[in-house]
C-alpha cells in the first residue's frame, strides 16, 4: 500500500509507480463501497488522480498536503451550485492510510477545453470565453469568510513581500535566462502593489485546462481544481487568465474583461503578479506564449496582459 510521504521528492516517485497506486486505489474504492469500475489514470497535475467509471473521481493527497485535501474538500462544498457552470459535487473527503488523504467527487461530463480549443470554431470561442468570464466574476463574488483559515493567506501583504523576496530564486530554479533575470527586482520595485480595495476567492489556477467543454454544441460544462485556492487580490487570478485562457490575445482578454465586468487591469500589475505567483514559471511562458517585441518584462506585460 502507499507509503509515509513527506516531501515532493518523495511524492514524485510515488506518482511514478503506478504499480503501486493502483491496488491503494481499489483498496480504497472498496472501502467507500463503491462496486468495481474501470480506473483511469489522469495524468496532468501533481498528484494521483483517478476515474472511477463515468460518475467519479478519487483525488489522493500524501501526508505533507493535508491541508490542501482539506481545502479541496471545503471549496468544492462551497461552489457547489453557485457558479454558472457546473463544479463537481463532493462525495466524500477523509483520512486513509500512513498520512493520506483522499478527495471523492463527482466527475464533470465533456472533455478539457485546452485539448479541444483548436476544434472549435471562432464564434464558439468567443462565447466560451465570455462564460468564463462570468463564471469567474461569479466566483469573486463569493464571500471567502467560511474559508478563512485555510485558503489564506492571512495577510496578503505579507504574502507579496515573501514571494518578492523570492521571485528571482524561484525563475532560476526553473532555468530562466540571466538576461531575464536580472530585470525581475527593478520590474517588481517600479510595480506598485497596493492592497486589494477588497480580498475575494482566488482560484489563482484558472485556465483551460481546468474548464471542460461539450463537444455537442461547445457548451462549458465545468471547472475544477480547487485544492490551491486562496483569498487575495482578484488580479491574482487574471494571471491564469492572460496566460492560459486569452493565450496572449487582446481580443480574447478584452472579452473577457468585459464579461467579468471591469475594465482592464494594467498590464504590468499582471506582469508582476506573473512573477510573485506560487507556481511561476517564465520559460515555460515563454515556450508557448507570443514573443514580445523586445526582450523586456514592459514589452512582455503588454504582449500577454494588454487589451489593445
Amino acid at each position: 500500500m502507499l507509503p509515509l510521504v513527506e516531501t515532493g521528492e518523495e511524492l514524485d516517485d510515488v506518482v511514478r509507480d503506478e504499480a503501486l497506486l493502483r491496488p491503494a486505489v481499489a483498496d480504497l474504492c472498496e472501502r467507500l463501497g463503491l462496486v468495481p469500475k474501470p480506473m483511469v489514470r489522469f495524468i496532468e497535475g501533481s498528484l494521483p488522480v483517478y476515474s472511477i467509471g463515468a460518475a467519479h473521481v478519487l483525488k489522493l493527497f500524501p501526508a505533507f498536503e493535508k491541508l490542501d485535501a482539506r481545502r479541496e474538500e471545503r471549496m468544492l462544498s462551497h461552489v457547489y451550485g453557485r457558479l454558472p457552470i457546473p463544479t463537481p459535487e463532493l462525495y466524500s473527503a477523509g483520512a486513509y492510510k500512513n498520512g493520506w488523504s483522499f478527495v471523492l467527487m463527482s466527475r464533470l461530463p465533456g472533455e478539457s477545453l485546452a485539448e479541444a480549443w483548436p476544434r472549435i470554431p471562432a464564434a464558439e470561442q468567443d462565447r466560451i470565453v465570455t462564460e468564463a468570464g462570468e463564471t469567474l466574476a461569479a466566483m469573486h463574488t463569493l464571500s471567502p469568510v467560511p474559508l478563512a483559515g485555510l485558503a489564506g493567506p492571512a495577510d496578503w501583504g505579507q504574502f507579496v513581500d515573501t514571494q518578492r523576496a523570492n521571485a528571482v530564486e524561484q525563475q532560476r530554479e526553473v532555468g530562466l535566462s540571466p538576461e531575464w533575470l536580472e530585470q525581475i527586482p527593478w520590474f517588481l520595485g517600479s510595480v506598485p502593489l497596493a492592497a486589494p480595495a477588497r480580498r475575494v476567492l482566488l482560484h489563482t489556477e484558472f485556465m483551460r485546462q481546468h474548464l471542460t467543454v461539450d463537444p455537442d454544441g461547445w457548451q462549458l460544462t465545468g471547472l475544477f481544481d480547487f485544492e490551491p485556492a486562496m483569498i487575495g487580490d482578484p488580479a491574482y487570478d487574471f494571471v491564469g487568465v492572460g496566460l492560459f485562457v486569452a493565450c496572449g490575445q487582446p481580443r480574447l482578454l478584452k472579452r473577457f474583461y468585459e464579461a467579468y465586468g471591469r475594465p482592464p487591469f494594467d498590464p504590468r500589475t499582471l506582469m508582476a503578479y506573473t512573477l510573485l505567483h506560487v507556481y511561476s514559471n517564465l520559460p515555460w511562458y515563454l515556450s508557448m506564449l507570443p514573443a514580445p517585441p523586445q526582450p523586456t518584462l514592459d514589452s512582455l506585460a503588454q504582449t500577454w496582459f494588454g487589451t489593445d
